[in-house]
């Protein structure tokens, strides 16, 4: 009788101390919470895609620049601010007022809306999310993006120089290499007829992006980028965002123009249509 009485206070006892763990666990601040590692492939390198037996893509982007006359500002809303303000971007006075005009139009101008693809940090900031697929021995990189075009970016990885006549094309000519566990893009060669940025800022065909992506943890995805374009900028300027890991969600079937919810989108609003009565914008 008295070792059954030990046992079951003993076992009240560990429960007790279970649940006064969890909770304490559950109190302690994000980033003491234990943190699932960055996943890698068997050769050591980073695997900025889903293990095997995992599923997801990579969703979240803010704009490059903090901007003032933001659309969003214009709207009353809480505008997102970027990791530089456009005071410090060295941007000529022609993209000046064109990126002004663009959001004054509500990015109405947009290609991306009409089904384009999208470069540079367009790419990664897509509708919908992206996925990344780096798989050892292939010599290559793959940008799958879901919403827009429905298309996808390829980066070279064998070590190739970019071509001396690069043909102008949406996402350009990519090369990457690794610094580390960093996978760093090169790519020139862009067509002027797409925006390298949801929020407007302008490029040349004589833009050239050094990307620089990172998974410091299993949810966590840097996306860094230098652009250096001396038809639209004075000098080169870095700035980029930060995605998460979207778990379970996969790569799907997407029509692009298919139950558009953004009239105003492809067409601008007139001076008199109400600015509060605009929806969503993806």
């Amino acid at each position: 009788m008295l070792a059954r009485t030990i046992r079951h206070r003993t076992a009240a006892a560990a429960a007790l101390i279970f649940l006064i763990s969890a909770i304490i666990a559950a109190q302690e601040p994000p980033g003491r919470r234990p943190v699932r590692p960055t996943p890698r492939w068997p050769d050591g390198t980073v695997n900025f895609g889903a293990p095997l037996g995992d599923a997801g893509v990579w969703e979240g982007e803010e704009p490059l620049v903090t901007d003032p006359l933001n659309y969003e500002t214009v709207l009353g809303r809480r505008p997102r601010t970027g990791r530089i303000h456009i005071n410090d971007v060295p941007i000529q006075p022609w993209a000046r007022a064109l990126l002004a005009l663009r959001n004054e139009r509500f990015l109405a101008d947009e290609p991306y809306t009409r089904c384009k693809p999208s470069p540079g940090a367009r790419s990664f900031g897509t509708a919908y999310g992206v996925e990344l697929l780096n798989l050892p021995g292939t010599n290559r990189v793959y940008v799958f993006v879901i919403g827009g075009s429905h298309s996808y970016r390829e980066v070279f990885m064998d070590g190739r120089p970019h071509p001396s006549n690069v043909p102008s094309s949406y996402f350009g000519h990519s090369i990457g290499s690794w610094d580390g566990d960093a996978l760093v893009i090169d790519t020139v060669g862009f067509n002027e007829q797409v925006w390298m940025e949801r929020w407007g800022v302008p490029h040349t065909d004589r833009l050239h992006t050094i990307e620089r992506i990172s998974r410091p943890d299993f949810n966590t995805l840097n996306y860094d980028i230098t652009i250096d374009d001396p038809g639209a900028y004075t000098a080169p300027w870095t700035s980029g965002y930060t995605k998460q890991w979207q778990a379970g969600t996969e790569l799907f079937e997407y029509i692009c123009q298919e139950n558009n919810f953004g009239p105003q989108l492809m067409i601008g609003v007139d001076n008199g249509e109400s600015r509060g009565a605009l929806p969503f914008i993806p």
